[in-house]
C-alpha cells in the first residue's frame, strides 16, 4: 500500500522521507486533498473493513503525533508592518537529535492473525472515539460562544425596545398635555364668546323695547296734539255762521283726515319699515347664536370622541 503526496510543501506538515506534504490521496477511493488527520478519520468511516485499514491507520497516527511534536517546538509571531498588510515570523526550535522519522512499515502478508487485527481494530476505534470527542469539544465551544452571542444580542435587543419605549411614552404624554391645554383655551375662548353673544342678545331686545315704547309715546302726543288742535279749531268755528262754520269744518275735517291718514299712512310705514329692519337684524343674530351653538356643539362632540379615543389608547399604550 502507498501514501502518495502532492508536490506543494507547507510549514506545519508532517515529514515524510524528507520531504512535507500538503494533501493525501486516499488508498482505497482515490480522493485527494485530505490533511493527515482527515484521511484518518476518512479511513475509519469508510475503508475500515479493508485488510490494510489497520496498517494504514497506525502510519497515519505516527504521523499526526509528530505533526503535534512539530507544532509544540514552532513558534510563529505576527506583526502588522502596515496598513492591510501583515508580516510572520517562524521561529523553528532546536533540531532534536536523534529523531527517528517514521518509516512506512511494510504490507503485512496473509498471515496476520485475528487477535492483531482485533487489537488493530480496537485502537482504531479508540482513536476514532477520541478524535470525535475532541471534535464534540470543540462544537461544544462554538455554540458556547454563538449562546454568549445570542444573549448579548437579546441583552441590546430588549435595551433598545425600552429606550424607544420609554421615548414614545414621553412624546405621548407631551402630546395629551398639549391637546388639552389647546382644548382649555378653545373652551375658555368659546366660553367668552357665548358671554358676549348674550350681551348683545340682551342689547338689541333693550333697544327693541326703548324704540317701541318711544314710538307709542309719539303717537300718543300726536293724538293728544291733533285733539288739541281740533278743538281749538271747533272754538274758532263757533264764531262764524253756521254754514260757513260747516263747510270750513267739514273742509278741515277732511283735510286733517287726510293729513291724519297720510301721517299715519308713513308712520305705519314708517314702523313696519323698522320692524322689518329689526327683525332682519334680529334673525340674523339668531342665526350667528345658532351657529356658534352648533360650533360649540361640533366642539364638544369631538372632545368626548378624543376622551373616548385616548381612553382606549391609554390601556393599549400601558399594555404595550
Amino acid at each position: 500500500m502507498s501514501l502518495p503526496r502532492s508536490e506543494s510543501q507547507c510549514i506545519g506538515c508532517p515529514l515524510v522521507d524528507g520531504d512535507a506534504p500538503q494533501s493525501y490521496k486516499c488508498a482505497f477511493c482515490d480522493k485527494l486533498g485530505f490533511t493527515s488527520m482527515e484521511l484518518q478519520l476518512h479511513v475509519l468511516d469508510e475503508h475500515i473493513e479493508q485488510p490494510d485499514a489497520a496498517d494504514l491507520l497506525d502510519i497515519l497516527d505516527q504521523m499526526n503525533r509528530g505533526t503535534e511534536e512539530y507544532k509544540k517546538s514552532t513558534e510563529i509571531r505576527c506583526q502588522e508592518k502596515s496598513r492591510g498588510g501583515l508580516s510572520y515570523e517562524v521561529i523553528l526550535a532546536e533540531p532534536a537529535p536523534n529523531v527517528a522519522v517514521p518509516k512506512r512499515p511494510v504490507t503485512p502478508g496473509k498471515n496476520v492473525s485475528v487477535e492483531e487485527i482485533e487489537q488493530k481494530l480496537k485502537a482504531a476505534e479508540e482513536r476514532r472515539i477520541s478524535l470525535e470527542a475532541r471534535k464534540m469539544a470543540e462544537i461544544s465551544i462554538k455554540l458556547a460562544k454563538v449562546e454568549e452571542a445570542t444573549r448579548k444580542k437579546d441583552e441590546i435587543t430588549n435595551e433598545f425596545i425600552t429606550q424607544t419605549k420609554e421615548q414614545l411614552e414621553t412624546k405621548m404624554e407631551h402630546h395629551v398635555e398639549k391637546r388639552d391645554a389647546i382644548i382649555s383655551d378653545m373652551k375658555e375662548k368659546l366660553k367668552i364668546h357665548a358671554q358676549e353673544i348674550e350681551k348683545t342678545r340682551e342689547t338689541l331686545e333693550q333697544q327693541k323695547a326703548n324704540e317701541q315704547k318711544a314710538i307709542e309715546e309719539k303717537l300718543k302726543t300726536a293724538q293728544a296734539l291733533r285733539d288739541e288742535n281740533i278743538k281749538k279749531m271747533l272754538d274758532r268755528l263757533k264764531e262764524h255762521n253756521t254754514i260757513k262754520i260747516a263747510e270750513i269744518k267739514t273742509q278741515n275735517n277732511q283735510l286733517e283726515n287726510q293729513k291724519l291718514e297720510e301721517k299715519a299712512r308713513i308712520i305705519e310705514n314708517k314702523l313696519f319699515t323698522a320692524e322689518q329692519n329689526r327683525e332682519k337684524e334680529l334673525l340674523k343674530k339668531i342665526e350667528k347664536v345658532q351657529k356658534l351653538e352648533r360650533r360649540a356643539e361640533v366642539v364638544r362632540q369631538n372632545k368626548a370622541q378624543t376622551q373616548d379615543i385616548d381612553g382606549q389608547q391609554s390601556p393599549i399604550a400601558s399594555s404595550g
